[in-house]
């Protein structure tokens, strides 16, 4: 693999002030001595001068280049590498090196809606954005046809394979999800993206879920799903709740000796406490005036 290296250039601001006017001035004088001269070789001779200047002139002007922040630029001469400028200003090489421009800011790639089957074969929406930069220009210029439309492709490819390896989410609790375990989901998709552009000289800063949703022909039944197990979680919690106040309430009628209740009557009470603790609507009392047996 290619690697990057510095390239070392020139200065161009002396280049420009001295060099420059140089060249341009000779080739001036060159063609005002031409006029002036009577005899055929003295003018061939300033006129071809003059030319040579001028083309020098040219020449110059052509190996001026210029490196803005968060910037570099890949040189080349005649297809081979030589190297790759960072530091910013006004810089001079070698006219007939060509000199690519790479941006090295962070820049964000933010995915499409795409429709995958998670880890339990249900149908989801998913979609990532990607903070990403460059930081070797020769592996993203000469590693990759494209090194733009690489990221863009490979973190689609890590985002659909990372929604297979988990489910949308964790029933039990227990297990990890799409939906429930932002942070880790994060960490593993950065990390499964970064394996995909190292090669392209790309580095991946932060990669996160930025839509999830069930598919739509799924999302009414999932949705269902959902409440029925939030409400077979809050009437778990109830009913815990309910029989240890039960507990509570007949312990505290045999520590302070209220009254006696035999096995029946116990068994009416919780019965009755149970009933009203858990119930979804208002309970309305019944005095019983009488007795049970």
């Amino acid at each position: 693999m290619i690697q990057e290296r510095s390239l070392t250039v020139r200065s161009g601001l002396p280049i420009l002030i001295f060099v420059v006017p140089l060249w341009f001035a000779g080739a001036i004088a060159s063609f005002v001595m031409a006029a002036n001269f009577r005899d055929d070789f003295s003018t061939g001779v300033c006129v071809v001068l003059g030319f040579l200047l001028m083309i020098f002139f040219i020449l110059t002007l052509v190996g001026f280049f210029a490196v803005n922040p968060n910037e570099a630029r890949v040189v080349q001469l005649f297809g081979r590498y030589n190297g790759t400028v960072h530091d910013q200003g006004l810089w001079w090489t070698n006219p007939f090196t060509s000199r690519r421009k790479v941006s090295v800011r962070v820049r964000n790639f933010d995915s499409d809606k795409l429709k995958v089957n998670d880890h339990e074969g249900n149908p989801v929406e998913i979609g990532a954005v990607v903070v990403w930069k460059v930081v070797d220009t020769a592996e993203a210029v000469f590693e990759v046809d494209d090194y733009e439309d690489y990221v863009e492709v490979q973190s689609e490819s890590a985002l659909r394979n990372l929604a297979t390896h988990y489910p949308y989410d964790a029933h039990d609790g227990s297990s990890v999800a799409l939906r429930s375990h932002t942070a880790e989901i994060a960490e593993r998709l950065r990390d499964e993206v970064q394996e995909r552009l190292s090669k392209a000289g790309v580095e991946v800063l932060e990669a996160r879920i930025s839509h999830l949703a069930y598919a739509p022909e799924i999302a009414s039944a999932m949705l269902q799903r959902q409440q029925a197990s939030a409400i077979i979680a809050a009437r778990s919690k109830i009913v815990d709740g309910a029989v240890g106040m039960v507990e509570m309430a007949l312990n505290k009628l045999r520590e302070k000796e209220v009254v006696e209740l035999d096995e029946e009557r116990k068994a009416q009470m919780v019965s009755n406490l149970l009933v009203v603790l858990c119930g979804d609507k208002a309970t309305q009392p019944v005095i019983n005036a009488g007795t049970i047996y």
